[in-house]
């Protein structure tokens, strides 16, 4: 079975988008990187524009299976902490989606890419840390946290230690929200 000719330049495109943003997604940068003609970029895509449509749309494709993975886990660490490795480019796309969402294109992908890993991850959070919270409280609580999570992460970052260190902090504070204050009377 041949393999469809623009899966490497989407896959390299996603890769180059993760890592440098969309001011890094040049066309002869992505030539050199799959070793293939400019010339066959313009075949395949017409321009640079449509490109970024389908990487778009391919990362939409991503979360959702993200979400899936998300919603099979049973903890946090290690399964979750295992899930997000392997899907360590999504999350990268993601964080330079969140840095550049003043721009429409990348706003409106960000929320729908943002809805179903979140969800997944809200209730294996709920279900491990036996939550009891109203949805509204834990969802702000878990925008704060996601907010954090991207302003710290970066391709150096992004590794089981660091992940599981944050999801422990995290959880520590969590728990602490539901611990009465000495002298509190709760």
């Amino acid at each position: 079975m041949r393999q469809d000719p623009t899966t490497i330049w989407r896959q390299t495109g996603y890769e180059l988008f993760a890592a440098t943003g969309p001011q890094g997604l040049k066309v002869e940068v992505l030539a050199q990187k799959v070793g293939i003609s400019k010339s066959s970029f313009y075949h395949h895509f017409a321009d640079l524009d449509v490109f970024l449509e389908q990487l778009l749309e391919y990362h939409v494709a991503r979360a959702q299976q993200l979400a899936g993975r998300e919603a099979a886990c049973r903890s946090i660490c290690p399964e979750l902490v295992t899930v997000l490795l392997e899907h360590r480019t999504d999350l990268l796309f993601q964080r330079q989606l969140r840095v550049h969402r003043q721009d429409e294109r990348y706003h409106h992908c960000l929320t729908q890419a943002s809805g179903p890993p979140a969800e997944a991850f809200i209730m294996l959070w709920a279900r491990e840390l036996r939550l009891d919270l109203p949805p509204h409280l834990l969802r702000g609580i878990f925008q704060l946290a996601l907010e954090n999570f991207y302003l710290q992460l970066t391709e150096a970052t992004l590794t089981r230690e660091w992940l599981t260190a944050y999801f422990t902090r995290l959880t520590g504070l969590i728990q602490a929200l539901g611990t009465p204050l000495p002298g509190n009377g709760r």
